[in-house]
């Protein structure tokens, strides 16, 4: 399974926001992450579709957005609208979670289902099928630059071994305290997309880029 590297634009410097951009995929990242927060579902407010409209053209990197909102559906069209390929929603914040896949999926984006630290694996064994992604947080979301919880690697496990008994080649991405340190045991635990904030945009962004897509290519 290919292994993929999705920049955090949460630590970017959005004054030169383009050219950032442009580093990490001259660095070798496929993706780029976006966390959106609304102050409701998350204690911290972010940004939305108008940032995603605006680097339209800047990269061909894949735009993966993270939706921490409440009863995301509401903004799925706009989303696509904005440039969207993949979205990705918290089991804890939708009312009707398989209404919510099936509309990702008419808008023709790729569907993510995200799950906080405190909630178990199991709850997503109903939506194993309806996901090309499944996004393990392995800090509390709404912050960045937290430490990573260890116990995360557990779920990464648990998720990988229900996907396998299943023969589903889902992604299973991983955000939250990743660094060059510890990718690896991340990697090692079953995960193939990993998330970076200032892991990649703190220093040299190329540089911090290609020195993850190394450690990412020993475990392909």
């Amino acid at each position: 399974m290919k292994r993929i590297l999705a920049p955090s634009i949460l630590s970017a410097d959005f004054k030169v926001l383009g050219e950032q951009l442009q580093a990490t995929a001259a660095g070798g990242a496929e993706y780029i992450h976006f966390d959106v927060m609304d102050g409701d579902f998350v204690p911290s407010i972010s940004f939305g579709m108008p940032v995603l409209s605006s680097i339209q053209g800047v990269t061909s990197q894949v735009m993966d957005v993270h939706l921490m909102v409440t009863e995301p559906i509401r903004y799925v069209k706009a989303f696509k609208e904005a440039g969207a390929d993949f979205l990705t929603v918290h089991y804890e914040a939708c009312e009707d979670l398989h209404k919510t896949l099936y509309e990702i999926h008419e808008c023709g984006l790729k569907a993510g289902i995200s799950i906080k630290p405190n909630t178990p694996v199991r709850m997503l064994e109903p939506f194993l099928k309806e996901a090309e992604m499944f996004l393990i947080m392995s800090v509390e979301p709404g912050f960045g630059g937290q430490a990573f919880i260890p116990e995360s690697l557990h779920k990464i496990k648990e998720l990988r071994s229900l996907l396998d008994e299943r023969d589903l080649s889902a992604d299973i991405e991983v955000d939250g305290g990743i660094y060059h340190q510890n990718v690896g045991e991340v990697l090692k635990a079953g995960a193939n997309v990993i998330v970076s904030g200032s892991g990649v945009f703190k220093g040299n962004i190329t540089e911090n880029t290609e020195k993850f897509m190394e450690i990412l290519k020993k475990y392909e």
